[in-house]
């Protein structure tokens, strides 16, 4: 399908007023709608290699969103495009229309000072198994769980965001999945060893990994490539063997890395000094064999979020101004390059 033939509105209803993202799918800025006045995010879908019609991973996007409204889940609005220009490749674009959130929790936490407060990141978290729980219930797996996705107003309210590598598992046994989902830090393990049949666990690893992160205040498996991945994984949560993980042995990389010098299952230092709930969860969380990973219904009875501190409302939350990832990341760039300019003695421009 072409541009031309989707029928909905033009862009230039909506006035462009900051970019707040980039990525591999494109652009998304914060814009106004110029008939009401209401503030919305913008998101450029990429076409730069689609020789005609209309990308599938933004097919698929589009119609996974439509069939989801859950208060923990992005609304998409509307969609509207742009006319044919040079600068498009004669193409015209397409913008995917969404309710503008205030921060990203990656673009919240790199804020200079942060500290988020153990009611705050129960509440987060709360909102964030909520989420998952409603679209592992509707056969959605999201497969790209992180910090960046996960988007809040400023009333603390926490939303799953951008679903364009999520798929339906309605019959995930029946089909051949993709491994090359998941941002490498936040990927299980058995996507590493490629796995190619799975579930919902994909996504309970990664929510395990930010729920580490943010009690440890930082990225606890930082691997550069899969194989250092592989080998932080097991370090943290010792090796694959026959009793902790059956199945582990099948998966098509598995060989190389099984039979490699054994690490036993360990706790992080750092967690030592918070409740034994809270290091229950991280283990029931991260826990290599997916058919034993905790699931969202069962993370959200868990104890941790039923002892004192107790979670706080999201409206209770602190506000903060706009932060997101690629926000904050420009101006910590802008900051960076002041201080060098100054430094050689140069003038830095607008």
């Amino acid at each position: 399908m072409s541009v031309e033939q989707w029928g909905a509105r033009s862009v230039d209803h909506f006035e462009k007023l900051e970019q707040i993202g980039e990525g591999t799918y494109g652009q998304v800025y914060m814009a106004r709608n110029n008939a009401n006045g209401e503030v919305v995010a913008l998101k450029k879908v990429r076409m730069d290699n689609e020789k005609e019609g209309f990308p599938i991973t933004a097919i698929r996007e589009i119609k996974i969103l439509k069939s989801l409204d859950h208060k923990n889940v992005i609304e998409m609005k509307e969609i509207v495009t742009s006319k044919a220009q040079a600068s498009n490749q004669n193409k015209g674009s397409i913008y995917m229309v969404f309710e503008y959130m205030d921060h990203d929790l990656t673009g919240l936490a790199d804020r200079p000072g942060m500290k988020f407060s153990i009611p705050q990141i129960k509440c987060y978290m709360k909102q964030l198994l909520t989420g998952l729980y409603y679209c592992h219930r509707n056969n959605i797996l999201h497969r790209d769980i992180k910090g960046s996705n996960l988007l809040i107003d400023n009333n603390g309210v926490l939303k799953l965001a951008d679903f364009g590598l999520a798929r339906s598992c309605a019959s995930e046994n029946a089909k051949t999945l993709t491994n090359r989902v998941i941002t490498l830090w936040y990927r299980p393990p058995e996507l590493l060893l490629g796995a190619q049949s799975y579930g919902p666990a994909v996504d309970m690893w990664s929510a395990g990994c930010i729920f580490a992160e943010l009690l440890h205040g930082k990225p606890i498996l930082p691997g550069k490539n899969e194989m250092e991945e592989l080998d932080l994984i097991f370090k943290l949560c010792g090796t694959p063997t026959p009793s902790n993980w059956p199945d582990a042995e099948g998966l098509p990389w598995a060989k190389s890395f099984i039979a490699r010098k054994p690490f036993p299952r360990r706790v992080l230092e750092v967690f030592r000094r918070f409740p034994p709930s809270a290091r229950s969860l991280v283990d029931q969380f991260l826990t290599l064999d997916p058919s034993k990973r905790i699931s969202a219904r069962d993370a959200l009875d868990s104890d941790y979020f039923w002892e004192e501190p107790m979670p706080c409302e999201p409206k209770a939350l602190p506000k903060y101004e706009p932060s997101h990832e690629y926000q904050t990341r420009k101006r910590r760039q802008d900051c960076k390059r002041e201080e060098e300019a100054k430094r050689s003695g140069s003038v830095v421009g607008p």
